[in-house]
C-alpha cells in the first residue's frame, strides 16, 4: 500500500517540531498557518533526550498546532504498530519539571517523522509536498 509507516527513518526527515514552524506565504494567504498533514509514511527515529532542548523548544512552540499535527499523523502510525502519545489540551509550569511529560514531548517534536506526505494550506488548499521527509514549500512564479 503506498499508505505506510515504519520504524526507522531515512537521515531527512520531516519532524512535528519542523512542521510547527512552517506556513503557507502563497500570494494573498492571511492565514497559512498551521499546514494540515496528509501523512503517506509515517516513522519513529528515537534520538537523544536533552530534557533542556525541550523546555527551550516548549517556549517557541504554538501548542494548538503541534497537537493537531499529531493528530493528523496519529491514524497512519498507529496502523503500523508506531506508538503515538497523547498530549494534554494545556501545559502546566509544574509539567516543565516532569521528566514523563518532557520525555514524551521529546518524542514527538523530535522522533515521529513523516517521511512522505502532503502539507496542505488551510486557507488557500495549496498543497506542498513531502519527499524523502523533505517538505518543498517553493512557491510557483504565479503564487508570490
Amino acid at each position: 500500500s503506498r499508505f505506510t509507516a515504519h520504524r526507522r527513518s531515512s537521515a531527512a526527515a520531516m519532524r512535528l517540531l519542523t512542521h510547527n514552524l512552517l506556513v503557507c506565504n502563497k500570494k494573498g494567504v492571511k492565514n497559512g498557518f498551521p499546514l494540515r498533514i496528509v501523512p503517506h509514511v509515517v516513522t519513529l527515529d528515537g534520538t537523544e533526550f536533552q530534557p533542556e532542548f525541550v523546555k527551550a523548544m516548549y517556549q517557541k512552540l504554538d501548542w494548538a498546532a503541534l497537537r493537531m499535527g499529531l493528530d493528523q499523523i496519529r491514524e497512519r502510525a498507529s496502523a503500523s504498530d508506531i506508538f503515538v502519545p497523547e498530549l494534554p489540551p494545556a501545559v502546566t509550569p509544574d509539567m516543565l519539571d516532569d521528566d514523563n511529560f518532557l520525555r514524551t514531548l521529546h518524542l514527538v517534536m523530535m522522533d515521529l517523522h513523516v517521511e512522505e506526505g502532503t502539507l496542505v494550506c488551510p486557507e488557500s488548499g495549496r498543497e506542498f509536498p513531502v519527499s524523502k521527509g523533505i517538505p518543498n514549500m517553493l512557491l510557483h512564479d504565479d503564487e508570490v
